[in-house]
């Protein structure tokens, strides 16, 4: 293994399954049937002559029933999934590794494995990530017994489940649903463009219109279907609230059966192997940042993490977003789509140029901390389809906690630089307690199957400070659930214990 090589993309790989209940046990779905399919289209998509031992390394994204420490396993566990995947694709890495929690990941995994080949650490990594949660849920539903189980054993380096992204603080007033975090970030974006939650709704619709495009197109996609602005713009049955503003299909879907593969070589090993030069995609810049939690970040209406990311990408690739042809923006939340828009200096609305090659979290799928891979895949496919352009892919872990991105061409760089470690931030926000009183900085509605059944807000005091609190109250619901957006009102804080409750304020 030489020191200075070009890593290259060779090979990519996607599955998917729309398995229902009622064809039966036999012909459902595993973490390791679908990652095979994949691995096997990623080795045919390089030409098909690698042997077994061609791959040093396999890198697997970590599933999301291994990321919860309250996972019950119902349907029991691969005791080593990534070498349960290598046994079924019939290959034999000798370095495997199970990578810890996070949409970042796949990116992350393929920036950290073109280090590697650049440094001489490997030849040949594959990527590989698979998720079947939809099969589990359905299975579920319809009392049926899968088996998950697999003894395949050998070395593994686990990397764990990472750090917590949830503070004592965050979990004491119910910040503990992805969706809740994101609605905090929404409201306070709609607040700084001065939109009503209808108008900010309707800007969600115009956005993600042009995802369920994509995603209706792709033969990938879980949720493949045509949806008009105006469903997406409007509360019902089939697009019911869940944390103002958000609706359904606002929101990552992660009820799929999913599974995708890349494979990176070094571009001696492409020679050795006959990979035609027009198959290569190369890495020209990549770049990581990784957040504090959301309770002591200074910025709530857009993401440093995001913005520190993607700089660093563009630093290395020496070009700039005027230079991308192709965009996959991590959409789990149409405020993470605003947020790289804005770190971008791109307007959405305006934007013409395609802002993913899926169709985005909620339409293609959102496999858990798997999505940038299948993003990545199908980047490679497009860039391959238009020599010379560059794509670029960012990937998002937590609540815009941790990100990776990377930009993409089959036009071989000069140099390559692998990516830096991941960049973190220097200031914070004090928390604070009651009694006191401060200007609502952002806030969401929880609901329920009965409607509105909680409110959750930040709130800024004199001090500086910021203040998390919670109510149940009839009059503090109707109030943060108006059309209005409440950011910027005065309210009073009054305290319990660790927890905050926040009542209109009374002059």
């Amino acid at each position: 293994m030489a020191r200075g090589e070009l890593p290259v993309l060779v090979g990519v790989g996607q599955a998917v399954s729309h398995w229902t209940a009622e064809e039966g046990v036999a012909a459902a779905p595993s973490y390791v049937s679908l990652a095979e399919q994949a691995i096997g289209r990623a080795l045919q998509d390089a030409g098909g002559a690698l042997p077994p031992d061609a791959i040093d390394t396999l890198a697997m994204v970590r599933t999301m029933e291994d990321s919860l420490p309250t996972s019950a396993y119902a349907f029991g566990r691969a005791a080593n999934l990534p070498r349960a995947v290598a046994k079924a694709a019939g290959v034999t890495p000798e370095t495997a590794i199970y990578e810890l929690t996070g949409g970042q990941s796949p990116q992350a995994l393929v920036n950290e494995m073109g280090g590697r080949i650049y440094t001489g650490e490997s030849d040949c990594a594959l990527v590989v990530g698979s998720e079947v949660i939809g099969a589990m849920k359905a299975a579920r539903r319809a009392g049926l017994d899968l088996d998950l189980s697999d003894e395949s054993d050998g070395p593994v380096e686990d990397r764990g489940l990472g750090a917590s992204l949830l503070s004592r603080a965050e979990i004491k007033h119910g910040l503990v649903v992805p969706a809740y975090f994101y609605a905090l970030f929404e409201n306070a974006m709609a607040a700084r463009r001065l939109e009503t939650k209808e108008a900010h709704r309707a800007a969600m619709a115009r956005l993600f219109k042009r995802y369920s495009d994509v995603a209706a197109a792709n033969p990938y996609a879980q949720f493949p279907e045509d949806r008009s602005e105006t469903f997406l713009a409007s509360p019902s049955k089939e697009n019911y609230p869940f944390a103002d503003p958000f609706l359904k299909w606002h929101m990552a879907q992660d009820a799929v059966n999913q599974a995708a593969a890349v494979l990176v070589m070094s571009e001696s090993r492409a020679d050795t192997f006959g990979i035609p030069a027009d198959a290569r995609v190369y890495l020209h810049g990549a770049g990581e940042a990784y957040d504090d939690h959301i309770s002591v970040r200074p910025v709530l209406d857009g993401s440093w993490a995001m913005a520190e990311a993607l700089a660093r990408a563009f630093e290395q690739a020496n070009c700039s977003p005027a230079d991308i042809a192709l965009f996959d923006l991590y959409s789990c939340f149409p405020c993470a789509v605003f947020s790289a828009c804005e770190a971008l200096g791109i307007d959405p609305d305006s934007e013409r140029r395609p802002l993913t090659v899926t169709g985005g979290l909620p339409f293609f799928g959102g496999p858990g901390n798997n999505y940038s891979l299948h993003a990545i895949a199908s980047m490679v496919e497009a860039v391959r389809a238009a020599p010379g352009q560059k794509g670029l892919v960012l990937a998002n872990g937590g609540w815009m906690t941790k990100e990776a991105a990377a930009i993409y061409s089959t036009e071989r760089p000069t140099a390559f630089t692998p990516a830096a470690p991941a960049a973190t931030p220097s200031a914070q926000i004090p928390l604070a307690v009651g009694p006191v009183e401060g200007i609502v900085e952002t806030f969401t509605i929880i609901h329920g199957r009965d409607g509105p059944r909680q409110a959750i807000c930040f709130v800024k005091i004199a001090s500086g400070a910021r203040v998390i609190a919670s109510s149940r109250a009839p009059d503090v619901l109707a109030r943060f659930g108006d059309d209005r957006s409440a950011i910027g009102e005065r309210v009073a804080i009054d305290t319990d214990g660790e927890v905050n409750t926040v009542r209109l304020y009374a002059a």
